[in-house]
């Protein structure tokens, strides 16, 4: 048997970007495959904050509906956009290697207003946290829209920089001159991933697509994901993860921040490769034991009544 690979993915130059590098590799395979682009809610509701539209998946719902609907067979997704559990029929295909998981500060004029007062715009809650925790003293506004759309917010707005993730400039040439690499900062748990998702029924794509995954990002993948999973149970928070190989050890770097990123809650610790699978449980579960399930029920009550 073989078919034409429909692959869907939201249409933003960055969200192209990733279909087509899945789309070269599946026809280099000798596959044929075809595009199938389509909008999701989060690229049409760009006037609120993400965590107030109250919505799990928010990037990925639309696509998942497309692939249960048979209008498309597989979809691309920057893993970190991906709800931590997949909508029944769909699994996980393929991780392909991981691309930079720094976030950068793209920044106006000079960096004199690191040592004083700034205003920084991000639409994440982990980026606002851990900036307000090592710059209390600044002010951090929602930024909203695909790469393009923040871009050209930061350019026609007075504020003094905003945060990227490194990945998504370097894939589309939008890394400009000034920029400050942040690597005190925690990524998104599988920042610079990313993911193909196909139905669990379709052996033709599973097939396919697992001549593409790439196994030390599958590893580090799942267990920040995991580390997130255990900690979130289905709410928003301010969560970095940092998985990292080593021969045959693997190190993770988490947090959890509050709101406001007064608190922080982090963990660094080093495992044998071979027991990797339950890592990420383990981990966050000492955070929430060190006061971790508090600090989450009062991120809850905080987002529950701004929603």
């Amino acid at each position: 048997m073989s078919k034409i690979i429909r692959i869907g993915t939201r249409d933003s130059q960055l969200a192209l970007w990733q279909a087509h590098t899945v789309e070269k590799k599946l026809n280099d395979l000798g596959y044929q495959t075809k595009i199938v682009a389509v909008k999701t809610t989060g690229d049409l509701i760009l006037d609120k904050p993400l965590y107030e539209l109250g919505i799990v998946g928010i990037f990925t719902k639309t696509l998942d509906i497309a692939m249960l609907n048979n209008d498309i067979d597989i979809a691309v997704h920057s893993m970190k956009d991906v709800p931590t559990t997949l909508p029944k029929g769909i699994v996980q295909a393929a991780v392909l290697e991981r691309g930079n998981v720094n976030d950068i500060l793209v920044y106006k004029g000079d960096t004199s207003f690191l040592e004083s007062k700034g205003t920084i715009a991000t639409g994440s809650l982990r980026r606002k946290a851990q900036w307000l925790h090592k710059y209390p003293n600044h002010t951090v506004l929602d930024l909203r829209g695909n790469v393009n759309t923040r871009m050209q917010k930061l350019s026609e707005n007075n504020w003094n920089g905003a945060v990227f993730a490194a990945a998504g400039l370097e894939r589309i040439n939008l890394m400009p001159s000034s920029f400050i690499n942040l690597n005190w900062m925690i990524p998104a748990p599988a920042q610079g991933a990313m993911v193909v998702v196909a139905m669990q029924k379709d052996e033709y794509s599973l097939n396919a697509l697992s001549k593409l995954n790439n196994k030390e990002a599958e590893i580090c993948t799942h267990i920040e994901r995991q580390f997130l999973k255990t900690l979130e149970g289905g709410c928003t928070a301010p969560i970095g993860a940092l998985a990292i190989l080593n021969n045959n050890t693997v190190l993770l770097k988490g947090a959890l921040f509050s709101l406001d990123g007064k608190e922080k809650l982090e963990i660094e610790k080093e495992i044998s490769l071979e027991l990797y699978k339950n890592f990420g449980e383990i981990c966050a579960k000492e955070i929430l034991n060190k006061g971790g399930s508090e600090l989450m029920k009062s991120i809850k009550k905080s987002l529950d009544s701004q929603s």
